[in-house]
């Protein structure tokens, strides 16, 4: 039953695909091959020629359902990766899915509580405030009198993202097997990647985890609010969380109707991202425009509120020391520091040329300084940066992804508040200030002042502890002298052995020549003896050697 709704599905995502005209996308593959074959089973023809294969490949992910709407918002932000047509049009990819029937989101809700709608909610409002892709929400009153969200995740969703899945590994393996095009999109990688994001957003309590988180590192900062959750209503397919009002982050005109400093507000939407990246080094990675708002209630203060934190990115102190040093070379101008910087994480192979790669870089990002303030774009160099990087064999970090992609939205959103926010203006001194801290002598004294306790708690397990170091060292050392000892001993036990190897082929050769001799009539009785005398001698002395 299950290889049949598969073949289904496969037949169903065909026809949709041939609809379109995405068969293009396997002209310069093998697989072009059987573009007759598949256009033959779909029974229908492409109706949108005039149309560019980018909006043709946003209508059949979005006609294909939320599963690939959702892959197509997240291959959109894989400007490393794909040509800017088909990222563009990917990006327009809106997350606005027909709700599901009420009915069976109350009975979710009473499933995983345990409980009657009834004895949960004062209130439960059957009609959704929005739906989604993977889950819709509702409004609610506790009985204590909070007003409240319920997010729900869609009956039957799990089962559907799975049979979708397993048909694009398949499309995925075939792909980088045929197509020089798959292996460099890594597309094996890709889906993999897609699939653990999918399975994440699936379990309600891993978001309701992350709110908690960003809340609390947010907590004695008013630029960022998050909502409070509730969390003995939670369970892995229902969510209840604080409700929030404010104004939507894309409402520019409601915004500037109410007041706000729109400058204030665009600059403290890059506040707030460089405290998530190198203040947290735990940040929302999912920061469309339907999931900020704005707290207008003081207009020259404005502050944002967000939401669906289901997607999170976090950053080593190696991926902040090697972002901060990047932007800041840039800055500066420093293309070489930007290629040792590279060569120096590991992440461009040996043997690349530092010089190649620092005229690289020069060549990708010099034109960007021949622009005015106002016109280069901060998310535009990242790009470039992975896509010169990606000539030069570097595997692009996940979380680096997650990065890029947040800051595409930031600085899309900023620019879009305040059309004269210059991104370098604002980052610049953060960066350096944080490079500072992180990295100047008051962050090494901090760093010593945090660490004098445990090592003043460890000290007098000192000695003992060298001790153990010193056996430890000295068994080593006197295994490895054994060893060399047993190496030595096999050389000379092996070269022994060729010794006598080479004694017993000479008596069996002398051996030989006696016996041709007389075979052949030509031996002589001296001659022989002595022969055979030698060949004995040779033996003897390769039994003894």
């Amino acid at each position: 039953m299950t290889n049949l709704l598969t073949l289904h599905r496969a037949f169903v995502i065909n026809r949709v695909l041939v609809r379109h005209g995405l068969d293009e996308f396997l002209a310069p593959t093998p697989l072009s091959r059987v573009v007759k074959v598949l256009k033959l089973f779909a029974l229908t023809r492409n109706n949108n020629k005039q149309l560019s294969r980018g909006q043709r490949l946003n209508l059949a992910l979005t006609e294909l359902g939320p599963i690939f709407i959702k892959l197509g918002q997240m291959l959109s932000t894989r400007r490393d990766l794909l040509p800017d047509d088909i990222a563009f049009e990917l990006a327009k990819l809106q997350d606005k899915v027909q709700p599901f029937d009420s009915q069976l989101a109350i009975a979710t809700v009473e499933a995983q509580l345990g409980h009657p709608i009834s004895q949960c909610f004062a209130f439960f409002d059957e009609t959704p405030m929005a739906s989604a892709s993977i889950a819709q929400v509702h409004g609610a009153r506790l009985i204590t009198g909070e007003d409240v969200v319920v997010k729900i995740i869609r009956p039957g969703i799990e089962k559907k993202i799975k049979a979708d899945l397993k048909l694009l590994h398949l499309v995925a393996t075939w792909f980088e097997k045929y197509s020089s095009t798959g292996r460099r999109l890594h597309a094996k990688t890709v889906i993999a990647d897609y699939q653990t994001t999918l399975f994440n957003e699936l379990d309600l309590r891993i978001e309701a985890a992350n709110t908690s988180q960003l809340k609390h590192n947010f907590i004695d900062n008013p630029v960022l609010y998050v909502p409070s959750v509730y969390w003995e209503y939670c369970q892995p397919q229902v969510m209840v969380q604080e409700r929030i009002r404010g104004i939507p982050i894309g409402e520019v005109a409601q915004l500037k109707a109410a007041g706000v400093n729109m400058q204030k507000l665009a600059h403290r939407g890059v506040e707030i991202f460089f405290t998530q990246v190198f203040k947290h080094s735990y940040f929302h990675a999912d920061m469309h425009p339907g999931n900020i708002f704005v707290d207008a209630s003081d207009p020259e203060n404005p502050t944002y509120i967000a939401i669906d934190c289901g997607i999170m990115g976090t950053l080593n102190e190696s991926d902040k020391r090697y972002l901060a040093q990047n932007f800041v070379a840039f800055f500066n101008r420093d293309y070489r520091r930007i290629a040792e910087l590279h060569l120096a994480s590991g992440w461009i192979a040996e043997h690349i040329s530092a010089e190649e790669f620092e005229s690289a870089i020069r060549t990708a990002c010099e034109p960007i300084f021949g622009k005015a303030l106002d016109e280069i774009s901060f998310s535009h160099f990242l790009v470039q940066l992975f896509q010169t990087a990606r000539r030069f064999e570097m595997e692009v970090q996940p979380q680096l992804v997650l990065l890029q992609k947040t800051l595409l939205y930031i600085e899309g959103l900023g620019r879009q508040l305040y059309p004269q926010l210059d991104l370098w203006e604002t980052a610049q001194p953060f960066l350096k200030d944080w490079l500072k801290q992180s990295y100047g002598p008051r962050a090494i004294y901090r760093k010593i002042k945090r660490k004098l306790p445990d090592w003043f708690e460890q000290f007098p397990d000192m000695p003992e502890k060298a001790a153990k170091l010193l056996e430890h060292s000295l068994q080593s050392a006197s295994y490895q002298q054994q060893l060399i000892l047993s190496v030595k001993s096999l050389k000379a036990s092996q070269k022994q052995s060729a010794l006598r190897l080479r004694f017993a082929l000479l008596g069996l050769a002398l051996v030989l020549i006696a016996l041709s001799d007389i075979s052949f009539g030509l031996s002589q009785d001296w001659k022989t003896s002595i022969l055979l005398g030698l060949s004995f001698i040779s033996f003897v002395v390769s039994f003894r050697t």
